[in-house]
């Protein structure tokens, strides 16, 4: 027997699906909080020590973090082609803002503090917010687009074409629940930030993390539970029919697709996947409630929490869909269709498994020894200091 035939093709999909699920779940819960300092820095800080002291809590780690990012991407790319190839193309324009905003963050960490002046500082203090705040909401509106469906078909040799110009229009992603899972998704990393802030800062800044973070977690809660509200009773979902083959070739157009009247089916069917809902809310009302009594280390373990439970719920939710098609159901990805060849999937697997704990150990390590606050003293006495 092959060796990759000790693990079925279908289990192997369910295992990259959920493997995809851990890369970005592990990149919001880490580069989250990056990317929540960065939105929060023009108003935690009010002096050119207090933004060097929210700067500084991530600035050795920002970098470690990114790798999720990275993993996330190439976990696309190699596991789910089909994916990577339609969802690159289709949200084009989105994803070069995305890059190009990530691109000014190392750009600012490591110019801010090359001159004194306050208005060079105070000018990559505002690209440290765009590089945090734009993409922590366009992933949102990214993931409001996929629940909506994007308008692509599939042609029988399987090129992809879009409805119109969607490609080529940025504005067309800015619907008005899209707009709400992009506010989701910034208040959740905000409070997440803040979290951050409040367990790695002292003072002013903590205090102002606190104050702000308390907040956009209520906003979070609210929009959160709106969006729910909004998918359940006016938002389509999608469903496979007849019979469901989940170890055949990947070749979407051999499903059979019919849209329903709610992605919220799945919880009839999967009772179970409502843990995750409650955990996002559970986990966002806890931050809320230790922000305000000022506990750190709970706090912030609460925040990882509800950011576990949102993004699952979405991936339980929408399961088997990857990528629906509002045009044309049949042509939507699923993960029974989508994926690399059962060998790739296997071959991944293996190193993934190999590499993976490396990854882990080595980034426990780092936050082990970059372990404590950052304080005044520390940005004003180093010269390795942002």
């Amino acid at each position: 027997m092959i060796l990759h035939e000790f693990i079925s093709y279908d289990i192997l999909r369910v295992i990259w699906w959920a493997l995809l699920g851990v890369l970005l779940i592990g990149f919001a819960l880490t580069d989250g909080f990056d990317m929540g300092v960065g939105a929060l820095l023009p108003f935690v800080g009010k002096t050119d020590v207090e933004r060097r002291i929210a700067i500084n809590s991530v600035g050795p780690v920002w970098e470690g973090n990114q790798v999720w990012f990275i993993l996330g991407g190439g976990a696309i790319f190699a596991a789910w082609p089909p994916l990577y190839a339609v969802s690159f193309s289709g949200f084009y324009l989105a994803m070069f803002a995305i890059l190009a905003a990530l691109i000014l963050r190392p750009v600012a960490f490591k110019y801010r503090s090359k001159r004194e002046s306050p208005r060079w500082r105070s000018t990559w203090d505002w690209c440290l917010f765009i590089g945090g705040a734009v993409p922590a909401f366009l992933f949102g509106v990214a993931i409001g687009n996929v629940l909506l469906g994007v308008p692509f078909e599939l042609t029988p040799d399987l090129f992809t074409r879009y409805e119109g110009a969607f490609h080529a229009k940025f504005v067309g992603l800015l619907s008005p629940f899209a707009l709400l899972t992009g506010l989701v998704s910034l208040s959740m990393l905000t409070t997440h930030g803040a979290a951050w802030l409040s367990f790695k800062t002292e003072g002013e800044v903590a205090s102002r993390a606190r104050t702000i973070g308390s907040v956009s977690g209520l906003i979070f809660i609210a929009g959160y539970v709106l969006s729910g509200v909004w998918l359940a009773t006016g938002i389509e979902g999608y469903a496979l029919v007849g019979e469901v083959v989940t170890n055949g070739p990947s070749n979407p157009l051999y499903s059979e697709v019919m849209r329903t009247d709610t992605w919220f089916a799945a919880y009839s069917e999967r009772p179970w996947i409502a843990a995750a809902p409650i955990l996002g809310l559970l986990g966002a009302a806890m931050t809320v409630l230790g922000l305000r009594a000022g506990r750190e280390g709970s706090t912030l373990l609460w925040s990882k929490l509800g950011i576990l439970g949102t993004i699952s719920s979405v991936g339980l939710t929408m399961f088997p869909f990857l990528l629906p098609s509002s045009i044309d159901p049949r042509s939507s990805l699923t993960v029974w269709d989508s994926s690399s060849s059962h060998q790739t999937l296997f071959v991944m697997l293996v190193a993934t498994v190999i590499f993976m704990p490396l990854i882990l150990a080595y980034t426990a390590w780092v936050y082990r020894v970059l372990w404590g606050k950052v304080t005044a003293n520390d940005v004003t006495n180093s010269d390795s200091a942002y």
